[in-house]
């Protein structure tokens, strides 16, 4: 699976009708609701969108006829593989209607032209799991699971023993990873799949 490495835009005109294509690479539904408030233009006709994270996935015609803009814009993102992307295709009315299949083609087309030319990321697979550490552990586990390659600490809670800490890690690495805690800990922590 690719996502996109950086925001990317591309503008086209569709008989008189101005279309915007921004696509964002995004890692949670929040991120594609800040996306989505961030690229929307109020003085458009239409700020239709669709995003795709894994399985999930959500699209919007915002006021077009049902299935004329956030399903093609949705076909887009698939079409070229790619994954954790939002892509935002804003329209500005120019006066000519377009009908059914031409708003299919506009939308679809827009976004579709804008992701190819975003420069494109291999993203790899990956869990997440908690791992339960003492306080003594506490400092040298947090600076080897930053240290290696793929780790992001996604939240730790405190409590009177020591810390809970969830971390996401690349799946391929799973057993790796695992030996970390365990060896880091001197076994006193394991690591718990989600």
């Amino acid at each position: 699976m690719y996502s996109l490495e950086r925001p990317i835009s591309l503008e086209q005109i569709v008989k008189k009708s101005r279309f915007l294509a921004i696509g964002v690479p995004i890692a949670s539904e929040l991120e594609a609701k800040q996306a989505l408030a961030a690229h929307s233009h109020g003085d458009a006709n239409h700020n239709c969108w669709a995003w795709r994270i894994g399985q999930t996935y959500r699209f919007s015609d915002d006021g077009e006829p049902s299935g004329t803009a956030g399903k093609p814009i949705l076909q887009a993102i698939d079409g070229q593989s790619l994954d954790k992307v939002i892509v935002i295709v804003t329209r500005w009315f120019g006066g000519v209607l377009l009908g059914t299949g031409g708003l299919i083609r506009a939308y679809g087309g827009t976004a579709a032209a804008c992701l190819r030319a975003g420069e494109v990321a291999e993203i790899f697979p990956t869990l997440e799991g908690t791992i339960c550490a003492g306080f003594s552990d506490l400092a040298i586990l947090k600076a080897r699971l930053t240290a290696f390659e793929g780790v992001q600490v996604l939240s730790e809670t405190f409590s009177g023993a020591g810390a809970e800490i969830t971390a996401s890690f690349p799946e391929a690495k799973l057993e790796e990873f695992a030996r970390l805690v365990a060896d880091t800990t001197s076994g006193r922590s394991a690591l718990a799949l989600k």
